[in-house]
C-alpha cells in the first residue's frame, strides 16, 4: 500500500520531469532543442510539441509581451526516441504585437508548424461566457485504477505509463469507460491541475497549459459514435490545434476544461474547449480538428 509521502514523491518526480521537458536547450539565438517523453503512445504526444514550441517562441520576445494565440498544424508523427529541433522565425515585432513562426523538425523534416502571437497587455472592453455549473473537483472521485483484464489489453509501455501516473490530475464530471464506450452527447467537463506545485513563472504556466490542452479535446468528437482512441479499429490523430490565452492563471491550481464537438464529417471531427478557473474566470479557449477513421473489422 502506498503512503501519502510516496504519492507526493511520485507526483513531484513526474512534474519535475515535465518542467525539464519544457525547458529547451538553446543552440543559437533562434534555434532550440527539446527532448521527447514516452507517455505510452506510439508517437510523440502532440501536447509536448505544442508546449515546447511555445517555450521556444517565448524565449525570443520581450518579457513584457504575453502570448495571446497559438495556431499549429501537425504535419508528421514525432519519433519519441529522438530530440526535436525548434527553429523560430521572428516574423514581426511591432509596437504592441510580436509574431513568431515556429517549425519543429525531426530527422530533417518538419513535424509541426505554428504561428504564435504576443501582445503587450493593455486595458480594454471585457466580457466572457459563464462557466458551466458543475461539481467542484473535491466532490468528484479520481479515475478508477484499471483492472487487470483491461490493463492486459494495453501495450507494455502504455501499461507502464498508466501504472506510473502522469504529471496532471484529472476529475471527470461525467466519467466514461474508454475501453467500452457508450454513445452520448458530444460534450464533457474535466477538472485538471498539475500534480505538484511549481514556481511563479507565468511563461512556464502557459507552456504547461499548452501541453495539457491536447488532453481530452479531440476525444470529445467520438462520444456520439460510441468509439474511442483505445479501440483497435479506431485510428485518430490531431490535425491542427488553436489556443487563445485570455487571462492569468496557475496550472497547478484546479482548472475546468469544458469541451464540445459541433461537427464530425469526412473522417474528421472538430472540438472546442473553454478553460476556467474554479472562480468562473475564463482563462483560455481551444479548438482542434482531428482525423477519426473507423477501420473495417479484421476477420
Amino acid at each position: 500500500m502506498t503512503t501519502p509521502a510516496a504519492n507526493h514523491d511520485a507526483a513531484e518526480a513526474v512534474v519535475a520531469e515535465l518542467v525539464d521537458l519544457l525547458h529547451l536547450e538553446r543552440l543559437e539565438d533562434n534555434l532550440f532543442r527539446g527532448q521527447s517523453r514516452d507517455i505510452g503512445t506510439k508517437y510523440v504526444f502532440g501536447g509536448q510539441v505544442l508546449g515546447q514550441s511555445l517555450s521556444a517562441a517565448q524565449q525570443t520576445v520581450d518579457e513584457d509581451r504575453v502570448v495571446h494565440s497559438l495556431h499549429a498544424y501537425f504535419l508528421r508523427a514525432g519519433d519519441v526516441n529522438h530530440p526535436i529541433i525548434y527553429d523560430v522565425d521572428r516574423a514581426r515585432d511591432g509596437k504592441s504585437f510580436s509574431v513568431r513562426r515556429v517549425t519543429a523538425i525531426q530527422h530533417g523534416q518538419p513535424i509541426l508548424v505554428a504561428a504564435i502571437s504576443f501582445h503587450q497587455p493593455e486595458p480594454g472592453a471585457e466580457h466572457q461566457i459563464s462557466m458551466p455549473e458543475v461539481p467542484q473537483p473535491e466532490d468528484l472521485p479520481p479515475p478508477e485504477p484499471l483492472d487487470a483484464e483491461t490493463l492486459a489489453l494495453l501495450s507494455p509501455k502504455l501499461q507502464r505509463w498508466v501504472n506510473r501516473g502522469g504529471p496532471f490530475e484529472f476529475r471527470h464530471v461525467y466519467p466514461r469507460n474508454e475501453f467500452k464506450p457508450t454513445k452520448r452527447p458530444p460534450y464533457q467537463q474535466v477538472w485538471f491541475r498539475l500534480a505538484d506545485r511549481i514556481g511563479d513563472d507565468s511563461a512556464q504556466h502557459r507552456a504547461m497549459l499548452a501541453y495539457a490542452s491536447d488532453f481530452h479535446l479531440i476525444g470529445t468528437t467520438t462520444f456520439p459514435h460510441g468509439i474511442s482512441y483505445f479501440l483497435p479499429n479506431v485510428q485518430m490523430a490531431s490535425l491542427d490545434h488553436a489556443l487563445w490565452f485570455h487571462r492569468p492563471f496557475r496550472v497547478d491550481e484546479w482548472l475546468l476544461y469544458a469541451c464540445d464537438s459541433p461537427s464530425a464529417q469526412g473522417s474528421r471531427g472538430l472540438a472546442r474547449g473553454m478553460i476556467y478557473q474554479r472562480d468562473g474566470t475564463l482563462v483560455a479557449s481551444t479548438a482542434q480538428e482531428g482525423l477519426i477513421r473507423v477501420l473495417a473489422e479484421q476477420e
